[in-house]
C-alpha cells in the first residue's frame, strides 16, 4: 500500500508537468482503436436491438475490465524485471488518466487566439475539442462552449479518476491504476458510442448508463468541494439543485451547473449539431459575461480540487496503523 500512495503522487506530478504529449502513444488511443473495431463488428452482426443491447453489454465488459486487467498485468510483469521500471510504468500509466494538463492546453489553445481577434482560427481549434458546430459561433459562444467543456471534463476527465485512483490505493492486490483506467475505459465508450441516435442507440445504451452510474458519486463530491471552496456552500447546491436537474445527464449538468454557480455565470442555451439546433437547460445565473478570466479561474479552482482531495488521500494514508 505504501508504493501505491507514492505512485499517486508520481502520477499527480506528472500530468502537472508533462501531461499528455502529442506524439507519445496513449491508452486511450488504444482504447478507441478497439472500440472502433469491435463496434463495426457488433453493428454488422447484430442487426435488431436486442442482439445490439445484448453486444453492448459484451463491450463494456471487454473494455472496461480488459483495460484494468491489462494495465494490471503490465505493471506486474515490469515489476517481476525491475522494481523500479514497475514504479515508472505503473505511474505513467496512472498519469495518463489525469487529464489535467491535457485539459488546461485544450483550453489555452482556443483563448490564445481570441487574445488577437482571430475568431476563424479559434473557432477551428475549438471544433477539434466539442461536438456542436464552431463554424459560426461569437465570441461569447466560444467562451461559452470553451467553459462549458471544461466544467464538464473536469469532472469524468480529472476528479473521477482521481477518484477511482484514490480507491484502488486503499486496495493492495488491485492498485490505483487498474481502476482508473477501467474507469477511463467506460469514459471512453461513453464518449464514442453513448449516443441515443442511430447507429449506437441500443448498442451504447449499456456504456452510457453505466458510465453514468461510475460518474454519479466523483461529480457529486466534485460539487461539494467546489462548494466549500466558493465559501457560500448552501448558494452553490440551491443552484444545483434548481437548474442542473434540468439537464438530462445525471453528471454533466451538475458539473457545469457547480461551475456556473462558483463562477457567477451561465452556461447553456442553443447549440447547433450538424446544421440541427439542440437547447440546453440554462444553467446558473447571469451575473457575470463569461470571459477568458472566468475559464482560467474554472480551470485554477479544478487545480485546486484535485490538490484537496490528493492531500486527503494522503492524510488518511498517515492515519492508517498498518500502512
Amino acid at each position: 500500500m505504501t508504493n501505491n500512495i507514492y505512485i499517486l503522487i508520481i502520477a499527480a506530478f506528472l500530468d502537472y508537468l508533462i501531461g499528455d504529449p502529442w506524439d507519445w502513444p496513449h491508452p486511450v488511443q488504444v482504447m478507441g482503436w478497439l472500440i472502433s473495431r469491435l463496434t463495426k463488428f457488433f453493428l454488422h452482426l447484430c442487426q435488431n436491438s436486442l442482439t445490439q443491447r445484448l453486444a453492448g453489454i459484451v463491450l463494456g465488459i471487454i473494455l472496461i475490465i480488459g483495460s484494468g486487467l491489462v494495465g494490471f498485468l503490465m505493471i506486474q510483469i515490469a515489476r517481476w524485471v525491475h522494481p523500479l521500471l514497475g514504479i515508472a510504468i505503473n505511474s505513467i500509466l496512472l498519469a495518463s488518466c489525469f487529464a489535467g494538463k491535457s485539459l488546461r492546453v485544450a483550453a489555452e489553445a482556443v483563448l490564445q487566439p481570441l487574445t488577437v481577434g482571430d475568431l476563424e482560427k479559434a473557432r477551428k481549434i475549438l471544433s477539434n475539442y466539442v461536438g456542436r458546430d464552431t463554424q459560426n459561433l461569437s465570441q461569447a459562444e466560444i467562451y461559452r462552449a470553451v467553459l462549458e467543456t471544461v466544467a464538464e471534463n473536469a469532472t469524468d476527465g480529472v476528479m473521477a479518476p482521481l477518484f477511482y485512483a484514490i480507491v484502488g490505493v486503499f486496495i493492495p492486490v488491485v492498485g490505483p491504476t487498474p481502476l482508473a483506467l477501467a474507469y477511463k475505459a467506460s469514459s471512453t465508450l461513453d464518449s464514442m458510442v453513448g449516443y441515443r441516435e442511430a447507429p449506437y442507440t441500443y448498442l451504447g445504451w449499456f456504456c452510457a448508463r453505466l458510465e453514468d452510474c461510475l460518474t454519479w458519486l466523483p461529480c457529486r463530491l466534485t460539487v461539494v468541494t467546489l462548494a466549500l471552496l466558493s465559501g457560500k456552500p448552501m448558494h452553490i447546491w440551491q443552484i444545483c439543485r434548481r437548474d442542473a436537474i434540468n439537464d438530462p445527464s445525471p453528471n454533466s449538468g451538475w458539473s457545469e451547473c457547480a461551475y456556473a454557480a462558483f463562477l457567477g455565470v451561465q452556461m447553456g442555451g442553443t447549440n447547433w449539431y450538424r446544421g440541427v439546433a439542440k437547447s440546453k437547460p440554462l444553467l446558473g445565473d447571469a451575473i457575470y459575461a463569461i470571459t477568458a478570466t472566468s475559464i482560467q479561474n474554472a480551470l485554477q479552482v479544478t487545480r485546486y480540487c484535485f490538490l484537496l482531495w490528493l492531500g486527503i488521500a494522503i492524510a488518511i494514508f498517515l492515519m492508517l496503523p498498518n500502512r
